[in-house]
Parts: structure tokens; sequence; C-alpha cells
């Protein structure tokens, strides 16, 4: 039988099964390059082996119901793992450029180490004795973990089978250069092969690796989609540079709930866990403005609570600006809208600036009240309550749909102090014993009551 051989383009990763001259998908020229693996597959053409056996659906009751885990010992980190690190599992985390991908990966490292596991830190971008000065700032010395700094991918494999560790952390993929493929490190095609490597290696020798991902300008991991199909977690490192907390946040994880949050403080002994995150986020805010209001939100499976702002001013020029921060500038505009039409609250001839306050970013459509109490604030330059949280969806009719999770985000608005609240009617009851808990069916009765007819 004819042996199977693929081909890939070095410049967007597309796969064919033939070799020509100009790759079809990008239209580059002279970028088709043969594939060649560099671990052999299995050596019998059937699943007779332990790890390709088939059971029967009706006795998955014999097996494992929950793979083993290993905790870090760090809540928020354990958190966004989904309860701890599965043996056996691959996992990506992408973020911008010194935002403290290094540092995170480093203090777990010496987290695990520390509970027993055997860790490997492998660098491709700085030497032995550059991540042995950050271990020394973070006070990470006395940690059992084991260093090494190379680039080739065929090494950096035959060294995890020698000394069979049980967690490798690879940083970052981008550096990493197989030697079969015909491309420069940091392409394309190296970064779906070395990622492929990796996993494949995780899975057969039964050790978690942990890569570092780089992320393009539009805030994706670089390189090809695929490399987030071919592992089981996820993570994003997010945050500002002008502010001190980061956020972990998964995006994909086959062993836990994905959009699960972790925050964490960057401080000069590293990054410390925040315990609570709504305090953080709500610690500097001052006396009742127009345009602040405070959500509360669901970030994964915890509530949190966070300020939003907005200033709307008369604009100068003949096309206002919309400018967003922390939110979707197409649902703001969708809620201007519902405002302008339903409402008879025009925004014609107004700037708007919209802005979630510490850098974090939201998306869940639970804000969209907050967010139009926010703008009518700030358009009527009317301050609502300082102990007033506000919830609730909006759709295109003006009629505010429920919104899940209301009785968790009740009660992290009563341990910060609020005494009341205002959401989108449900049929479901809500014990607030020291909350005063106001439900509004549509918009425009929202705006009556809270700001006056208009």
């Amino acid at each position: 039988m004819a042996k199977n051989i693929s081909y890939s383009c070095s410049a967007c990763g597309a796969v064919t099964t033939k070799w020509s001259g100009r790759c079809e998908s990008c239209g580059e020229w002279n970028t088709i390059h043969e594939d060649k693996a560099i671990s052999s597959g299995p050596k019998k053409k059937t699943l007779g082996g332990h790890r390709g056996k088939t059971i029967n659906l009706t006795d998955l009751a014999t097996e494992e119901k929950e793979p083993p885990r290993t905790h870090a010992g760090v809540g928020e980190l354990d958190r966004v793992l989904g309860g701890g690190l599965v043996k056996a599992s691959a996992l990506l985390v992408g973020g911008d450029p010194g935002i403290g991908k290094s540092t995170l990966l480093l203090q777990a490292a010496a987290r695990f180490a520390r509970n027993g596991l055997k860790v490997i830190y492998i660098s491709g971008e700085e030497s032995s004795a550059q991540v042995q000065m950050r271990a020394r700032r973070l006070g990470l010395t006395e940690s059992p973990v084991q260093l090494a700094s190379e680039t080739n991918l065929r090494d950096i494999l035959t060294t995890l089978e020698t000394e069979k560790p049980d967690l490798a952390i690879i940083d970052s993929i981008q550096t990493m250069w197989a030697d079969n493929v015909e491309s420069a490190p940091g392409s394309v095609s190296q970064v779906r092969a070395s990622a492929h490597e990796l996993t494949n290696f995780a899975k057969r020798h039964g050790i978690a690796v942990i890569m570092v991902g780089h992320v393009t300008k539009e805030g994706a991991i670089a390189g090809p989609r695929v490399v987030e199909h071919m592992v089981d977690t996820v993570l994003y490192f997010e945050g500002e540079r002008g502010h001190q907390f980061r956020i972990l946040r998964a995006v994909k994880n086959r062993f836990g709930p994905a959009d699960e949050i972790g925050v964490f403080e960057m401080t000069g002994k590293g990054l410390a866990e925040v315990k609570n995150p709504s305090a953080l986020f709500l610690s500097d805010r001052g006396d009742p403005a127009p345009g602040s209001v405070v959500f509360a939100g669901i970030e994964g499976s915890r509530p949190m609570l966070c300020e939003i702002q907005a200033l709307v001013a008369p604009s100068p020029h003949s096309q206002p600006r919309r400018s967003v921060v922390g939110w979707d500038g197409g649902r703001l505009a969708m809620i201007l809208a519902v405002l302008e039409s339903r409402c008879g609250v025009p925004f014609a001839g107004l700037d708007v600036y919209l802005n979630v306050a510490g850098g974090l970013r939201i998306s869940e459509p639970a804000a969209d009240l907050a967010i139009a109490a926010s703008l009518i604030s700030a358009r009527e330059d009317a301050a609502l309550p300082k102990d007033t949280v506000i919830f609730g969806e909006i759709s295109l009719s003006g009629a505010l749909r429920p919104v899940a999770q209301t009785e968790n985000r009740l009660k992290e608005a009563e341990k910060l102090g609020f005494t009341s609240a205002i959401s989108s009617h449900s049929h479901k009851k809500h014990a607030t014993s020291g909350i005063n808990l106001r439900q509004m069916t549509d918009l425009a009765g929202f705006v009556e009551e809270v700001f006056g007819a208009r």
C-alpha cells in the first residue's frame, strides 16, 4: 500500500494531498512542503494496543469517572483549570508580551513542584541563568524545578522521554524548531508541527504539557487555529499595563467549565491571587457621579461586580464618535438605537464614550441595562445612588429579558454593602433579605421610573 504523504503551506498552514507550486488558499508561491512526522505511528494497524482499546458505552461505569488532578495550591489557578492539573493534558496559555505569562508559569511550576510533581521548565526565549534571576526575584530558588534552555524540538522530546517529568512547561511554542519542517521558527508550519508533536507526546507518555503562545495584534494566539483544537485547554492571560491586576481566562477546557476566570494582582514579588475580585474592581470608586453604574455580572461560575462609566458630550464633528473600552461596540450601537427608538432618548450630535473601569472586559448581555443606565445618567447629568447595582438584558423591542443566576448576583452585591438592585423582570422568587430589588418589564418604564419622564 502506498505511503500516505501530506503537504502543507508554510505561509498559511493549509494542508493538501499533493504538491503544487502555488498555494490554493493564500496564493503564495513555493510555500508547499512535505510533512514529515518526528514521532512514529503505531506499529499495529488495528486498535489492539492499550491506548486504542474499545469499550462499550454501558461499561463506562467501570472506568474512572473523574480524571485525577493535582492542585497547585493557588485557588485562582485551580479554579480556571477546573479543579487542578489533569495528567496527560495539553494546555495553551496566550497573552500580550510582557503581561506576565512567564512569571505566572514559573510560579505555577514552583507550586506544583512543592506539591510533589516533577517539573521541567524549558525556555526558548531566555537562558537558564535568566530564568534563575527571575526565580530569585520571586523568591522561588528553593523550589525543586528543573530548568533548560532549548529550541530544538527533537532534543526537547528526547530529554522529556529520558527525564519522565509529570509536568513540562514550554516557553514559548513560537520559538520551537522542528528539523523535519522546512520553514523558519515561528512560522505557521513550525508552530503547527511543534504543537502537534508536544500534544501527541503528552498523551502517549502521560505528561502534562503547558505551552506558551504569543498573540497577534487582534488578540488571538498567533499561528494556525488548529493549534487551539489540538490542545485540551486554552487560557488567555489578560490585563492592562496601567493596572496592577491580571485576569486568567479559560476559553476552552475539556476538564472543566469554559469562560472561568482567575484574578491576580501584579506585585514586586510576582503575581498574588485576588480572592475577592469585586472589592478590587470597586476599590477606587468615589462619590456618585453622572455616568457611573455598578453592574452585577457573572464571570464563569463566580459573581463579580464592576463599575461601568459613560461620558456623553456634544460633538463638534458631523459624525459623532462612539468609543468603547471593555465592551462590544456593536452592542453599544444597538442599545443607543433602542433608547432612541423605544424610549425617545436621542443621542444624535453627541459623542459617546463607554468604559469598563479597571480594564475588565465583559461580554454577557446582562450588562445591557447597566450600560443603558450609565448612558442616560451621563446624558442627563444625573447620578444614580451609590448603593445600587443594575443588571438585565435588553431586547430590540425595548423589553427587558430575565438573566441567569440572579440570586448569586444579589448575594454578591449584598456582601459588598449594596442595599438596592434594579433588574429585569423574572418569574422566579428571589430571597432578598438585605437588599431592595426592583424588577422592570421594559426599558421605557425603567427610564421613566429611575430618571423621570423625558
